[in-house]
């Protein structure tokens, strides 16, 4: 199964996403690098935040969802597509579905943030609920593939999406070229993924970090066991965080690649959300706090070093917010 995606990891590199930048360009505006002090004093680093939140969904996966569009033929998506999220994904896909006149239906789990699913349905798209969690969401999917001809698309296994994601990468090299480590948030594994491809592209001296939950450690421990890992659960404050599973594709090419993986407490995601309100005046859901906190952890190693935090979303709902405060 594997050899699959390694042959399509391929397809993630450095021409793709300066033709994806090409593509992204029109529609987003470059998102902020920001040096913050206090940040700085608290790691022990020159610390900088990429705010990802500040985009028009309010997370990275825009770039991926504009650059997955733009590539496919109208035949492919005669359809419809098909996507299974706990937020971003979703709402990407259904903005950019939008400007490319795409019928776009979302899956969410039950009890899924409402605002959410209201901003969803605003952009245009169908919102299904079912399961429990993101990996029943996205098992009902391949249900509807099979009975509605949809086309499904699972965020971390198009390339072209991981090439739209790592337009990002490229805006940080640009700003901060002589950048020393990133820290990023993992669920499925496409941004940091992308992020690597980059890296290895530009400057393999980059350190890329990873940040996961404690109660939702999928690529941690398959990296640890050194195989692909599917989790009995992932219930974490963290919805960008809770994935059973990373995808197959971001799965090859981080594996073997990445620096490191830090792990957080639900305590500590609800103190980088608290931490990214006063630190740089910006509300980050839980994974887009998570590199605050990751990089606080092990600031031992990140000490004198230039390094980049991804504020990945600012996608928090009013009770995690609450709860955080």
């Amino acid at each position: 199964m594997f050899k699959k995606y390694e042959t399509l990891s391929e397809k993630v590199n450095l021409t793709g996403m300066l033709k994806a930048y090409a593509v992204t360009k029109r529609y987003l505006n470059r998102t902020n690098l920001i040096f913050y002090s206090e940040l700085s004093r608290l790691i022990g680093c020159e610390a900088y935040v990429k705010h990802e939140n500040h985009q028009p969904t309010g997370s990275f996966k825009i770039r991926g969802a504009l650059n997955f569009f733009h590539h496919m033929s109208k035949e492919e998506l005669e359809s419809g597509i098909l996507v299974a999220t706990r937020g971003n994904h979703g709402l990407a896909m259904a903005w950019a579905g939008q400007w490319f006149h795409v019928p776009c239906t979302v899956v969410v789990p039950e009890n899924n943030n409402p605002d959410i699913n209201r901003i969803i349905e605003s952009f245009g798209a169908e919102l299904i609920t079912h399961g429990h969690d993101f990996y029943d969401a996205q098992s009902y999917c391949d249900e509807l593939v099979d009975s509605a001809g949809y086309y499904y698309v699972e965020q971390g296994n198009e390339p072209e999406i991981l090439n739209g994601v790592g337009t990002m990468a490229l805006e940080i090299f640009e700003d901060l070229p002589d950048v020393e480590a990133i820290v990023c948030p993992v669920g499925g594994g496409a941004g940091c993924a992308s992020l690597i491809k980059a890296a290895q592209a530009v400057n393999p001296k980059v350190e890329i970090i990873g940040v996961q939950a404690e109660k939702a450690p999928a690529f941690y421990t398959s990296w640890k066991k050194g195989e692909w890992t599917v989790l009995e659960d992932a219930d974490t404050v963290a919805d960008g965080l809770a994935a059973r599973s990373v995808f197959q594709l971001p799965y090859v090419i981080m594996k073997d690649r990445i620096k490191d993986c830090v792990l957080l407490s639900e305590d500590e995601i609800l103190e980088g959300i608290r931490l990214a309100l006063t630190c740089t005046h910006n509300l980050a859901e839980g994974a887009g706090a998570a590199a605050i906190m990751g990089a606080l952890k092990i600031k031992d190693r990140l000490s004198g070093k230039k390094v980049v935090l991804m504020m990945s979303g600012g996608n928090l709902d009013r009770a995690h917010l609450k709860l955080a405060l």
